[in-house]
């Protein structure tokens, strides 16, 4: 039914373990590891491709519109992390810059006249370190907020055959006036992997005027 986790954020475990080791295939073959600090917060991921061999681990990338980021998270641990914020660089203290740096954090600035972080620089800045996959595992809020911003190519969705109903969902969207206005997708693959299907969907019709909040 779509959602990704229990209202308090528990998800472990929705889907099988097949599906889990699929989605760091996934992982493995993208350029850098997109998620936002939300995720980071309530899961305190580590990001890295485990489940399977390979020969090198894609970067890190975390959008963080305040810094408000632990430098002490597993994020940090074993990798640099690239952190896209909002913040002037004479709005962050001197102080928690250099404990961020330290825990191996390279700190760049883009915001929007919202004061949020700007997607579609984020994804212009991504583009020019030449990153040209971008795998994002994030939560509603960002998956939403990437959606609106135009800056989402494909959906990846594993589904479990399960029914959880109150919880978390995978996009956190406006509500719609008419359903002319709704985001479109056209499958481009789908099959079984363990006890859940894997369903990949190209975006092919967006709304890029709505302006996206992080």
């Amino acid at each position: 039914d779509g959602i990704t986790a229990l209202p308090d954020g528990r998800s472990k475990w929705i889907t099988s373990e097949e599906a889990r080791a699929d989605g760091h295939r996934w992982r493995a073959r993208a350029c850098a590891i997109l998620t936002g600090i939300g995720t980071v917060k309530t899961d305190n991921p580590c990001m890295t491709v485990r489940s399977i061999p390979t020969s090198r681990q894609p970067a890190k990338v975390l959008i963080d519109s305040r810094l408000d980021v632990n430098p002490a998270a597993e994020l940090f641990r074993d990798a640099r992390v690239l952190v896209i914020h909002a913040l002037p660089d004479a709005a962050v203290d001197a102080g928690r810059r250099g404990r961020l740096e330290d825990a191996g954090c390279e700190l760049v600035s883009l915001p929007n006249r919202e004061g949020k972080v700007d997607l579609a620089a984020a994804m212009r800045e991504l583009g020019r370190r030449e990153y040209n996959e971008i795998h994002v595992e994030a939560g509603a809020k960002l998956n939403g907020s990437l959606i609106r911003s135009d800056c989402i190519d494909e959906v990846l969705v594993y589904l479990a055959p399960s029914l959880i109903g109150q919880g978390l969902p995978t996009f956190s969207l406006p509500l719609l006036d008419d359903l002319e206005q709704r985001i479109r997708l056209r499958w481009l693959d789908f099959g079984r992997v363990g006890d859940d299907l894997r369903l990949r969907a190209l975006v092919v019709r967006r709304d890029p005027a709505r302006a996206a909040t992080v």
